[in-house]
């Protein structure tokens, strides 16, 4: 019905008239109780009459941007696109001329938000006509004398343009910087603000290329730093912080050595949006080719860990991942060791976000260096920091540890020998605990850890472990069964099926009945952990017990996701290499004589999407027969 209505209505277009269609469906569009699907099939209906209408649209302009521009400042992502799309098509329609006349008045409003809303909505003009079309007139509005709030909306235009068109803006970045160069020197603050936003924007959509269009802007850019404080020294960081990337080796490391003393006197603000733009541009400046990493080492690391590494940057979470990212960006230049040593013994701190901040990091920098440069004082550190903040968790979110714990042991092999009895036996006191989230966690940091366990020679470690979990298979939480099971994988993966102890035929007969488990986590690992022994172990269980599995496997075909319907249908193929096909053919026939009742019954009852949907799966059962593979053992039995 929908589609035939949208036909009609797009046929229809020219003969309706504009007046009739867009005085019924933007009043729609405003609607507060619009649903997002709703919202979707109006902009469809709206982009279809457009297309139709084409320069019938013209006296309806403004109407529509009124209605359509709130949408490109949406929380919601899709909101925007939907908006960006509807104007983009507007302005092809209308055309250049028209759009212009119909937004000029809006340009110099006395509400900021109207003025916003236009600058984006010009910055969408320009994506759908290029930007070459409007650059005499960002050059006019750029250079208005008459107000500066025009001036304010026409700096505003070119830095969305550079948000929106990324590196497209490449062939007319000078052309753009020129226009707006002068706003850093406009007598009004919020002008000369917007102008190094629009600077930073323009740079970063070049990067790593165009540095030659910012040569008329350095000094004026390196004036307002030393003059300005506030937002507007924030805004001028921001942009030499952009540029300094483009430069090459020398001219970088000048510029670094000498806005590193702004920088540094901006360590110790207060103001939260300052300490994010400081650690952006310090991050920059150090991954500049040309910045000495002694210069680093000596000049920066000390007051950059004084001001910045303390608990309340962790309670914000914009400064949180800006913090991590800086500091990871650093190590990269001078080396882990060094920043892993200032930070390590936070892991001890009494503040949990904190020390999940100081793991996250730590896994980060191992995870990109490696850990050559770590002596065996700094790595006992380490393992008696992760250990420690490992048990002191008492938050759900349980992956930053996990992920830093896991990173660490990997990364230092056999060095962590010593070190594996004491967190055995921790992971096997955590799984006797009350604690639900206590005993997953340890399950979780078993399948972390096992690979490692394996190349410290700890094959009787691991048996003890699978002993410990194969005594926890009858778990009633569904999420720590799930993870018990992933570390009995983990393990069996490593151990291999002759060492692994329980003896595979003792455990096989316990996962069986949890192949019946309803939750997702437990399915999955459950099925992969019969395929892995299906696959290299299917000698060490009898026939009968591999025909039971075959039954149970059946309901899971029905999964609803995907990757556990995916593992079904491989532990069928490896279920049929160990036993034969016969067996697992018998199965899965008398799963297609059930399928054939039901489209028995789907005949007479006439339900044809029933019907259809039986004739797949009976396909999809059928085309089984063909690609299992066929028997290779001798003795099983057969039908």
């Amino acid at each position: 019905m929908r589609r035939s209505a949208l036909r009609g209505l797009t046929e229809g277009a020219r003969g309706f008239g504009p007046g009739p269609l867009f005085n019924q469906i933007l009043p729609l569009l405003m609607s507060s109780t619009l649903e997002d699907q709703e919202r979707h099939l109006l902009v469809k209906v709206i982009d279809r009459v457009l297309y139709k209408l084409d320069d019938m649209v013209r006296p309806y302009c403004h109407k529509i941007l009124v209605v359509i521009e709130p949408l490109l400042i949406d929380e919601d992502y899709f909101a925007r696109v939907e908006g960006r799309e509807i104007i983009s098509n507007l302005a092809k329609a209308a055309g250049l001329a028209t759009m212009i006349a119909t937004m000029r008045p809006d340009i110099d409003h006395a509400d900021e938000y109207v003025r916003n809303t236009t600058a984006r909505a010009f910055a969408v003009v320009a994506s759908a006509l290029g930007i070459p079309a409007l650059l005499l007139f960002l050059r006019a509005v750029c250079q208005s004398k008459k107000s500066w709030q025009a001036r304010h909306t026409g700096i505003k235009i070119v830095q969305q343009i550079a948000m929106l068109l990324g590196c497209a803006v490449l062939p007319h970045l000078k052309q753009l910087v020129d226009i707006i160069a002068h706003g850093l020197q406009d007598e009004q603050q919020k002008v000369r603000t917007i102008t190094a936003l629009a600077l930073a924007a323009l740079a970063e959509a070049a990067m790593p290329y165009g540095i030659e269009a910012f040569d008329t802007v350095l000094r004026p850019l390196w004036k307002g730093i030393c003059e300005h404080r506030g937002k507007g020294l924030a805004a001028f960081l921001k942009a030499i912080g952009y540029i300094i990337p483009l430069m090459d080796a020398e001219h970088a490391n000048y510029y670094t050595r000498e806005v590193m003393i702004i920088l540094i006197r901006e360590f110790s603000t207060p103001d939260e949006e300052m300490k994010k733009i400081v650690l952006k541009v310090v991050k920059q400046c150090v991954a500049t080719e040309g910045v000495e990493p002694s210069y680093i080492r000596e000049d920066i690391l000390p007051p950059f860990f004084r001001n910045f590494w303390v608990v309340r940057m962790a309670l914000d979470r914009r400064n949180y991942r800006q913090l991590v990212d800086t500091t990871v960006e650093i190590a990269n230049k001078v080396g882990g060791a060094d920043i892993i040593g200032r930070i390590v013994e936070d892991l001890k701190d009494a503040s949990e976000p904190y020390r999940k901040m100081v793991m996250e990091t730590i896994d980060k920098v191992i995870g990109n260096l490696g850990v050559a440069d770590i002596d065996s004082r700094l790595e006992e550190q380490i393992i008696d920091g992760i250990v420690y903040a490992f048990q002191e968790q008492t938050s759900d979110d349980t992956t930053v540890m996990l992920n830093g714990f896991g990173t660490v042991v990997n990364s230092l092999g056999p060095r962590v020998k010593p070190y594996l009895p004491q967190i055995a036996g921790i992971i096997r006191w955590r799984l006797n605990t009350p604690s639900a989230r206590v005993r997953q966690q340890a399950a979780d940091l078993i399948a972390r850890i096992a690979v490692v366990m394996k190349q410290c020679g700890e094959e009787q470690m691991m048996g003890h472990l699978g002993l410990f979990l194969y005594e926890y298979l009858g778990e009633e939480y569904p999420e720590v069964l799930g993870s018990i099971l992933g570390a009995m994988k983990a393990i069996v993966n490593v151990i291999g099926m002759t060492k692994m102890t329980p003896p595979i035929k003792d455990l096989l007969p316990r996962l069986t009945p949890i192949l019946k488990n309803r939750h997702e986590k437990v399915q999955e690992n459950c099925i992969d952990l019969v395929g892995r022994i299906a696959d290299r172990g299917a000698e060490l269980a009898p026939p009968r017990e591999w025909n039971r599995i075959c039954f149970d496997l059946l309901e899971l075909l029905k999964a609803q996701k995907k990757a556990i319907r995916r593992a079904t249908v491989n532990t069928f193929g490896y279920i049929a290499k160990a036993i034969g096909p016969h067996d697992v053919l018998s199965t899965l026939l008398g799963l297609a004589y059930v399928f054939y009742l039901f489209i028995t019954v789907g005949f007479v009852f006439k339900k044809k999407m029933i019907l259809l949907l039986l004739l797949v799966l009976l396909l999809f059962v059928v085309s089984l027969f063909f690609i299992l593979p066929p028997k290779r053992l001798q003795g099983c039995s057969t039908i």
